[in-house]
């Protein structure tokens, strides 16, 4: 028997090498993933299939010398397996540490890797950076949904949250709606520092684009817009709370952070959407706030919102559709030019498999990425 076993490592500029920042090719990927979750070709973690992942959580304070505290922004480490059907046929797991202080060691807030592994051996196939993996297969969902769900015509994106998921978000909807003609960025200020960034990128490689506004509030960036993309990272409840006299008939809004509508605005003249509402089902069990008097505390996630309108009976399970339904033609998509979506996007490790195989397959075809040698034999089994 050859027991030998090697993998491919793939550091950032491989992973570039690699197509990793294709948004075209992102989008259609990641279509592919959805349309497996649809069909039930996947796993995650938990007995329900459905884990986001398994997050360590530190203490606030510990009698223990220098015990790791949540004493920063975003503090945590967790890990987010997967198995993922089709012909990718494969398990993986992104892993990350996470912690608001890096920026000030000039690092990223998280700092992420990714494995794929055999479905039967289990042997490691490729270990990978993953911040660009992350960041691509997240703004990606933003791109498919528009595809599916925006209206054809649509000429003003307002993007809210002007940092790397803003930027992958713009990435990924450009490709598929080249005709955009209006760029609107809300960042945490009119002299934000990354929305200028943003701009500035967009007017680099979106040559098409007629305008590109920087808002100062943000009414003034959802009025008008056909497609809203949010991708806020912000401290609980500071999240953008969009006002429903400021959306235009027709518009799609989609969440892939953290954000807030008047709920019965939300019951009774919004479509509905969710990526994996078995996700969200898990959420509320395991995050789900209630203040002293036995009230419910907004997680800004639109798709825990829409799990509660059902707990409560204000609506029907059956009145969310599921991307995957709607790309597989089993829901509705649109039906009309003035109906508004809200559509919440969760992220799940089943987008890193799919996308880190894309580009690990790349790799292995061109000969990118360092070859590692586990072992020849193993030492005991």
């Amino acid at each position: 028997m050859d027991s030998k076993v090697e993998f491919l490592f793939l550091n950032e500029e491989d992973m570039i090498k690699a197509g990793v920042l294709d948004a075209d090719r992102a989008v259609d990927t990641i279509g592919e993933v959805i349309t497996l979750l649809s069909e039930g070709d996947y796993l995650m973690g938990g007995r329900a299939h459905n884990d986001h992942g398994v997050q360590l959580i530190f203490p606030e304070k510990s009698d223990i010398p220098n015990f790791p505290l949540a004493d920063s922004a975003d503090r945590r480490f967790m890990a987010m397996p997967a198995y993922l059907g089709g012909r990718f046929h494969m398990c993986g797991e992104k892993w990350y540490g996470s912690n608001g202080r890096n920026s000030h060691k000039g690092l990223p807030r998280s700092i992420l890797m990714a494995t794929l592994n055999d479905v039967e051996t289990g042997q490691p196939l490729a270990y990978m950076s993953a911040n660009l993996l992350s960041a691509m297969r997240t703004g990606a969902m933003p791109g498919l949904t528009a595809m599916y769900l925006a209206r054809k015509d649509s000429k003003v994106l307002t993007i809210l949250g002007a940092g790397v998921i803003g930027r992958t978000s713009l990435m990924a909807i450009m490709a598929k709606f080249p005709d955009l003609e209006v760029l609107k960025i809300k960042g945490s200020s009119k002299t934000s520092h990354t929305a200028h960034e943003l701009a500035d990128y967009a007017r680099e490689n979106y040559k098409s684009l007629k305008e590109i506004i920087i808002c100062d509030t943000l009414e003034e960036a959802v009025r008008d817009a056909d497609i809203i993309a949010e991708a806020v990272s912000v401290e609980p409840r500071k999240w953008p709370v969009i006002d429903p006299a400021w959306v235009k008939p027709g518009c799609t809004i989609i969440s892939s952070g953290t954000m807030d509508m008047d709920l019965e605005f939300v019951r009774d003249h919004v479509t509905k959407v969710v990526d994996n509402i078995q996700m969200y089902e898990e959420y509320v069990n395991v995050y789900q706030e209630w203040d002293e008097d036995g009230n419910r505390i907004s997680l800004g996630t639109p798709g825990i919102h829409f799990v509660n309108m059902v707990t409560d009976g204000w609506i029907e399970k059956s009145e969310i559709r599921h991307l995957g339904n709607i790309m597989r033609g089993l829901e509705p998509g649109r039906t009309s030019d003035d109906e508004i979506f809200l559509v919440s996007l969760g992220g799940m490790p089943i987008l890193d498999v799919g996308w880190g195989y894309e580009c690990y397959q790349r790799a292995l075809r061109e000969g990118i990425g360092t070859k590692l040698k586990l072992w020849d034999m193993p030492y005991m089994r």
